[in-house]
């Protein structure tokens, strides 16, 4: 028996293999459910009613997916040209901590349809430059960027943390270390009343679509992709390599950027060091259930955020350890990598 790399991908293994990692992943955690001495398939029921079964359950379920569909479209924009962004969480808090900085004081005089976009721009702005310093020493010095990306998350969210606690610290939040809050009018208007689901869920999908057109449709989408298949290919082909790996840093950073703005001005308000639960690293997760696809980060979101809510519901019906949800999103991305392996190549006999 052996390896053989397929000549194309056919479509139909593309669009059945997350079903299939996913299904993977839900038998396996199936198991320790089981050994915890819950019934499977009514755990799985109640992670599905804790997440969509009520208005409040579904409104919280999209909440959740909306900084998800950012950092997965962070983290699918970039390994799709080889560049390994693993700091969409610092990204996520640079962009959080600079809303909060201009939006609690230098902008807060803006009416609010001027206010909202130019506070959306900033975020991403400090999101891209985070970016750059790990694409600079990468083309500069060759240092790898997974390295770089990663360890500036913690930076990030050092920085952030001393922000709150010193000039941006909240004097009526009786000592808690939170950040001053943005104006009112920087807080985005809900989709559904009574509720904490926001616009900005609408601006993530919207983001997704352009990425994906940009992504098909543009000479900028056609370079990402020579750039992450064959770099020394592109480059000979007259590809500006350099360029376009900035381009796609600015984009994945901002994107990382724009996910902790519309956090701190749909949700929060302000900015405190447990402003994110992950959403920066599990959106590399989301990226990869997606198959690194724009459009099927949505529902890799979706699905990893109904996760996470609907394990609560679980967790009293059963009394099961919400850390499943952790381990099934964990088993997900595993399966999904060896879904992967075997869309690209077949076993000979």
């Amino acid at each position: 028996m052996r390896l053989e790399r397929r000549a194309h991908r056919p479509l139909f293994l593309v669009l059945v293999s997350p079903l299939i990692a996913v299904a993977a992943a839900l038998a396996i955690a199936g198991i320790l459910i089981a050994m915890a001495g819950a019934p499977v398939l009514e755990a799985y029921w109640r992670i599905v009613t804790g997440a969509f079964g009520t208005r409040l359950a579904a409104t919280e379920t999209f909440t959740r997916a909306t900084p998800l569909i950012l950092t997965g479209l962070a983290a699918a924009v970039a390994f799709r040209a080889r560049v390994w962004n693993i700091g969409a969480e610092g990204q996520f808090y640079v962009g959080a901590i600079t809303v909060a900085a201009l939006g609690s004081s230098t902008l807060a005089a803006l009416p609010g349809p001027l206010l909202i976009p130019t506070l959306f721009a900033a975020g991403a702005l400090a999101g891209m430059l985070l970016m750059l310093l790990p694409l600079w020493l990468r083309l500069r010095f060759s240092v790898d960027e997974v390295v770089t990306s990663l360890l500036l998350n913690f930076v990030a969210v050092l920085f952030v943390s001393l922000l709150v606690e010193g000039v941006l610290k909240d004097p009526l939040a009786f000592g808690w270390p939170q950040s001053l809050p943005v104006s009112e009018r920087a807080l985005l208007p809900k989709l559904i009343m009574r509720s904490r689901l926001h616009i900005g869920l609408a601006v993530a999908v919207a983001a997704a679509i352009i990425v994906h057109l940009l992504q098909s449709r543009t000479v900028f989408g056609l370079r990402t992709r020579a750039a992450g298949l064959s770099p020394a290919g592109a480059a000979f082909a007259g590809v500006p390599l350099g360029l376009t790996l900035v381009k796609v840093a600015c984009l994945s950073g901002g994107l990382a950027g724009l996910a902790g703005a519309i956090e701190v001005m749909g949700v929060k308000g302000y900015v405190t060091t447990d402003l994110s639960p992950g959403y920066g690293y599990s959106g590399i997760i989301v990226a990869m259930l997606a198959n690194l696809h724009p459009v099927g980060v949505i529902a890799a979101a979706v699905f990893t955020a109904a996760m996470f809510v609907g394990a609560d519901g679980m967790s009293r019906a059963l009394g099961i350890p919400t850390y499943i949800a952790d381990v099934i999103v964990s088993l997900s991305l595993l399966t999904m990598l060896v879904a992967l392996f075997f869309t690209q190549y077949r076993i000979r006999r």
